[in-house]
């Protein structure tokens, strides 16, 4: 009488099943981190930490602006005049210098390109928007990119922002920056501890 072997095909497909299926989940559960994580680089950690504590700003809503806008390139200019990383006016750096919530003496609006600099003044400018907004992060977001006076006039045609925005780019900006910012908070949970 035949005994049985123990690794006849029809034990060992269930077994080559199991490891494939095994070894499809481990990918996938790091896959995520690995493709996101070149999507979604962090750059200039400290400079971020520093002035988005200063201001009283959440640091991953900082890199989010910086992913949205720039793409994390120091040397960024829009058609529009923004400069660097965060895409700043040298009006709205001069202006936060007026307003004295930067230090003129130790910032320079004209030096925007300068990564520790255009984190400052952007840092400074979302510390702005939010207390403009009581605290009312999309309304924030939005004026970054279309500036408070488009955010006050949707903000009155409806109390869900986003069904008011009339600008294809700022609901685009909007979803875009926040999207980023879960990303950067899923990504790089300890990044901002320091």
């Amino acid at each position: 009488m035949a005994r049985p072997r123990l690794f006849a095909w029809y034990r060992t497909l269930p077994l080559l099943v199991v490891a494939v299926f095994g070894i499809a989940a481990a990918l996938f559960s790091y896959a995520p981190s690995l493709l996101f994580g070149a999507m979604y680089p962090l750059e200039h950690e400290e400079y971020i930490v520093e002035s988005a504590r200063a201001h009283g700003v959440d640091p991953y809503l900082v890199a989010a602006v910086i992913k949205t806008e720039s793409n994390w390139d120091e040397d960024a200019r829009s058609n529009k005049g923004a400069e660097g990383l965060m895409q700043l006016m040298p009006e709205t750096a001069q202006d936060m210098i007026d307003k004295g919530i930067v230090d003129g003496s130790r910032y320079s609006a004209d030096d925007l390109f300068d990564a520790r600099t255009n984190i400052e003044f952007g840092c400074a400018y979302l510390s702005y928007l939010l207390q403009y907004f009581n605290g009312a992060t999309d309304r924030a977001i939005a004026a970054y990119n279309a500036g408070m006076g488009n955010v006050d006039d949707w903000a009155e045609e409806d109390t869900a922002l986003h069904n008011a925005i009339t600008f294809p780019e700022t609901q685009a900006y909007l979803f875009r920056v926040t999207t980023a910012q879960e990303r950067y908070e899923d990504l790089y949970p300890n990044s901002f501890l320091s």
